[in-house]
């Protein structure tokens, strides 16, 4: 809903904020197909048709972008990627609407597919820098994970991009409004979920000081010629 930018977001959803001249999702799609993806899956739901009148089917950005509508409910990120499972396939990949993540994601997805487990969870050593610090990490796993509660052993934060084994997400029922929260701390306590470490900071979009941090850093990135 974007309410901690109500006076950008107040007509349009979050992801379509201008961000140096054109929408922020536009930037982020841009970044994925740099990033060698081609199929995109949007879960939309407050003012989804602007996304999809926005975006259209993704090709003039050298992508094919396709719509999954929450419904009359909003049904979180976990619900809404359970209803959207039938076009997701087996494996993929999971990112917020709000985040510019620059990391290595072919690395992120090798450690996904050599660790067997069905989640992971990328984290950054934080340190309590650009938000509250909510992951336990050593030897490269999750020890723990609270975004409500954090404690003083957790330096890294939860990255925002995940990547799943569909089965993660087939014991919620159909419809049920769920967050990714409660996925990823089911597979913690089941031991199926993997960590891997990323050295790039995040960007994101969810404050006005986020917004500008992300404007700035994209802006030296077109500046230097590397364009998302």
């Amino acid at each position: 809903m974007g309410t901690r930018l109500h006076s950008l977001t107040a007509t349009l959803p979050k992801s379509l904020v201008e961000v140096n001249g054109e929408p922020f999702l536009v930037h982020q799609l841009r970044l994925l197909r740099a990033r060698q993806f081609e199929r995109v899956i949007l879960c939309v739901g407050h003012r989804g048709e602007m996304i999809h009148e926005s975006v259209g089917d993704g090709s003039n950005l050298g992508l094919r972008v396709e719509y999954v509508f929450d419904g009359p409910a909003l049904l979180g990120t976990a619900g809404a990627i359970r209803n959207a499972l039938s076009l997701l396939g087996e494996t993929f990949f999971v990112l917020y609407g709000d985040s510019y993540l620059p990391c290595d994601y072919g690395a992120v997805s090798q450690a996904f597919a050599e660790s067997g487990k069905r989640g992971l969870m990328t984290v950054f050593r934080n340190e309590g820098r650009w938000d509250r610090s909510n992951v336990e990490f050593e030897h490269g796993a999750v020890v723990a994970y609270d975004k409500k509660c954090p404690t003083p052993t957790m330096h890294y934060i939860d990255y925002g991009l995940g990547a799943f084994h569909s089965s993660a997400f087939q014991g919620i029922p159909d419809g049920t409004n769920c967050d990714l929260v409660t996925v990823y701390q089911d597979l913690l306590g089941r031991g199926q979920l993997a960590g891997f470490e990323v050295k790039e900071r995040f960007y994101e979009i969810g404050s006005l000081e986020g917004l500008n941090d992300t404007a700035s850093f994209l802006a030296k990135q077109t500046g230097e010629g590397h364009g998302g």
